[in-house]
């Protein structure tokens, strides 16, 4: 046994110095490269997965407000650290703004996560009694209240209404996003395998159960909700500092779908599988379907419809695909381990070695 956890802990070491590596060399050399850019928002939508999944795969509560504790986590950070220079231009049409102070990114981040925890807090209230769809339909209401209110003109001294935020701080290196969300993930990992991820896990299972075990329901969704928006904020804020700009018409209901669909193509209630799904959906949305919206002409066959658009229309069948013939996601509930991965090849090794033994009978 200890030797296997050495082996394990051994080939983590050096599993992450590989990465570490890598990620060095793509930050020197094509910082401004397709595969940097799926490497930063991968490593932000594996974040924003990893939250969700914790409440709708690990707790069992149904929530699409996603998208709104994203967009006040982006608004609190890009208002709260635009340096105060920058402000006139900034909020051009509202007299340079309300604010006359500007923080540092690390403390912007910290409050955008924060922010979110407090409307998490007014919306759980009277939210988490509902239960399955009526849950889903009233964060998703919320969502959508919160997108035009900061949209609101009174506002605008603020949030700078529906105009652009901009000119706050991004990220330096593709590894502050990746160390970020890595942090963040292994925080709720953390959280996942401790007493309070077992109450998470019961009041999925069963609620009366839970209950009858002397788990405080309301209480536990509260836990669950608040900490789900808090990785939200922060992973907000760290989309608004991969686009350098923030808009609240982009925060529509069609991110959290997206963001949902990644947790069920990694499979609902797995960490390890909402990472992979994330940087696999990034990778085939935005990189490996590209060619489709350009070259009519592939494989030196005519194809007129490939044109602009056509990349999402096959994207859309692939998902179609995994969804129909691969209901439990690409992991289902199962997590990563060096142990499942040499059962994985043995199990290949043991197939080959059946397959020869009857070729030579």
């Amino acid at each position: 046994m200890k030797n296997t956890k050495k082996r394990d802990l051994i080939l983590s070491v050096a599993l992450g110095a590989a990465v570490l590596l890598g990620l060095t060399y793509v930050d020197r050399n094509m910082r401004y490269s397709m595969l940097a850019s799926v490497i930063q928002k991968g490593s932000i939508y594996a974040l924003l997965a990893v939250s969700l999944n914790l409440l709708n795969g690990f707790t069992g509560l149904f929530s699409l407000g996603q998208a709104g504790f994203m967009l006040i986590g982006a608004y609190t950070y890009a208002v709260l650290t635009i340096p105060v220079a920058q402000r006139a231009g900034v909020y051009q049409y509202f007299n340079g703004g309300a604010l006359t102070f500007a923080l540092h990114p690390v403390l912007g981040l910290l409050l955008a996560g924060a922010t979110a925890v407090v409307f998490a807090w007014l919306v759980g209230k009277p939210c988490l009694r509902l239960k399955s769809d009526y849950l889903a339909i009233a964060t998703l209401g919320f969502a959508e209240i919160i997108r035009a209110l900061i949209q609101w003109e009174a506002f605008g001294p603020v949030t700078n209404a529906s105009n652009i935020l901009k000119r706050f701080p991004t990220f330096e290196s593709i590894l502050t996003p990746v160390l970020i969300s890595a942090g963040c993930i292994a925080l709720i990992v953390l959280l996942i395998n401790s007493s309070y991820g077992r109450a998470f896990k019961a009041i999925r299972e069963d609620e009366v159960a839970a209950e009858a075990m002397g788990i405080n329901l309301a209480r536990t969704k509260m836990q669950a909700f608040l900490t789900s928006a808090f990785f939200a904020g922060i992973g907000g804020a760290m989309l608004a500092m991969f686009q350098a700009s923030v808009q609240a018409k982009a925060f529509t209901s069609a991110m959290t779908y997206e963001i949902l669909l990644i947790v069920v193509i990694g499979g609902i209630g797995s960490v390890t599988g909402s990472v992979l799904g994330s940087f696999l959906y990034i990778a085939c949305s935005e990189w490996w379907l590209r060619f489709l919206d350009d070259a009519q002409t592939y494989l030196h066959v005519n194809i007129p419809f490939m044109r602009g658009g056509f990349r999402m229309v096959v994207f859309s069948v692939v998902i179609m695909v995994i969804v129909l013939f691969y209901r439990q996601g690409i992991m289902g509930t199962r997590e990563f381990s060096w142990q499942g991965i040499v059962s994985f090849f043995a199990r290949l090794g043991g197939k080959s070695e059946k397959k020869a033994a009857k070729s030579d009978g």
